[in-house]
């Protein structure tokens, strides 16, 4: 969300950087939305103040004995109550009205961000790893030999319809055991606090982190009004939400492990073979809660968390900034790493690491507490996956596969799957 006294300030910068979003400029509509707001504030602030000043007149002539003048005053005070009623009612649309514009507009980039339209324009940083040459047509996940037996379509069709799926036996173990070898590794050699927390939120909650309200028909709510978090973005960021905290505590960094549920809204006919976009899906996330100052630094060090696991796991990969066109709602900068698959042959993204700045914090009114005094300030957020847990399956199976359909599991995965190291074609770790 975007502070009205700093598009007052300099609306041609905010309209500017809106630009570079390929967003049409709002700066003339909301200062006169916030004109007009004000305007109305300071009439009923007046209406109020003319009432207080009748009522005190109405005891006077009461005392006085001038009935006469005591009628009169009285009429008007119950007039002026009916008038600073409708202008107080007034003054709050107006100011629910600005404040719904502004929780549509997204963040605005650093300047460093470069330019352009979609994926197209995004900037390679730098690259990890040389993909493995086979001397066989590489196959896609759901086409190895070894997985078919445990990952099965069919029947989470059947029990819950399209883009779901069931794993079992070897598959599900290595599922989960990529999701604890990050845990370990973002807790015991990244500093992040593990965190367990609720799948189901309030409504202000996706509100605060952005989910809502421009974006509602990408989740999931439930009869009784909860969402169905799309990621522990959500949950993490929140913790601060409402808080002062002081500035000693920060940074505060955290990681989940958890469901993810997503409607997937206007993806159809994208990506639906096999696991890579599914409805519910689980992630390992990263949320960082940082002073101002400290924040672009984090965005690098979180990315450095999230390219660590793909090293660990010897899977190549590259990590891109996305230009002003392709950035997220929230971000300032964004960070995607995309992993290789050779069934693919294509890098697929993996882990999408994003710096929002204050613009989730003034959502949730989260701030610090200066050390040297002074006025508090908003907190600056950060998230990312570090990873997405079905999408390293992909990836760990693909680059492992072998020419008679099984895989080679990374050895960093041993200590988490019994000292085992192959799924064999018949869907057996050995």
């Amino acid at each position: 969300m975007h502070d009205i006294r700093t598009i007052r300030e300099n609306p041609a910068a905010f309209d500017a950087a809106l630009s570079r979003r390929g967003a049409e400029p709002l700066s003339s509509r909301l200062l006169e939305m916030d004109e007009a707001r004000r305007a109305a504030i300071h009439a009923a602030e007046t209406a109020q103040a003319e009432q207080n000043r009748a009522s005190k007149e109405v005891g006077a002539a009461k005392g006085r004995g001038d009935d006469a003048e005591f009628e009169r005053l009285r009429a008007l005070v119950s007039d002026k109550k009916a008038e600073v009623a409708a202008m107080i009612a007034r003054a709050k649309d107006l100011d629910e009205a600005l404040t719904a514009l502004l929780l549509e507009i997204p963040n605005l980039p650093l300047d460093e961000v470069p330019e352009g339209r979609d994926e197209a324009d995004n900037v390679e940083i730098r690259r990890w790893g040389t993909p493995a040459s086979f001397d066989f047509t590489p196959k896609e996940h759901y086409q190895l030999e070894g997985v078919t037996r445990g990952m099965d379509f069919e029947t989470a069709a059947k029990l819950s319809g399209a883009r779901f799926v069931v794993l079992s036996g070897a598959i599900a173990r290595i599922h989960r055991a990529l999701a604890q070898f990050m845990l370990d590794t973002h807790t015991e050699e990244n500093g992040l606090t593990e965190t367990w927390t609720p799948v189901l939120v309030r409504e202000e909650m996706m509100l605060g982190t952005g989910q809502l309200p421009k974006f509602g028909e990408d989740s999931y709510q439930t009869r009784d009004g909860w969402w169905l978090v799309p990621t522990a973005e959500v949950t993490l960021t929140n913790i601060v939400s409402g808080l002062t905290v002081d500035e000693d505590s920060l940074p505060r960094r955290y990681v989940a492990h958890t469901q993810c549920f997503r409607s997937e809204a206007g993806s159809a006919g994208r990506d639906t073979a096999g696991m890579l976009r599914q409805h519910q899906f689980e992630k390992v996330e990263m949320v960082s809660i940082t002073h101002p100052d400290a924040s672009r630094a984090e965005l690098d060090r979180m990315t450095g968390c999230a390219e660590g696991i793909l090293q660990k796991l010897g899977l190549p990969y590259r990590t891109v900034v996305l230009c002003t066109g392709d950035m997220g709602f929230g971000a300032r900068r964004t960070h995607d790493i995309e992993v290789w698959l050779p069934g693919q042959n294509c890098y697929r993204e993996i882990s999408s690491v994003s710096l929002c700045g204050a613009f989730q914090a003034r959502r949730m009114n989260a701030r610090f507490k200066p050390g040297a005094g002074g006025k508090p300030e908003y907190v600056h957020s950060l998230n990312g996956s570090g990873l997405a847990v079905g999408r390293c399956l992909i990836a760990v199976l693909e680059n492992g596969q072998q020419a008679d359909g099984s895989v080679l599991l990374p050895e960093a995965l041993s200590p988490w799957l019994g000292g085992k190291t192959r799924l064999t074609a018949e869907g057996a770790l050995i």
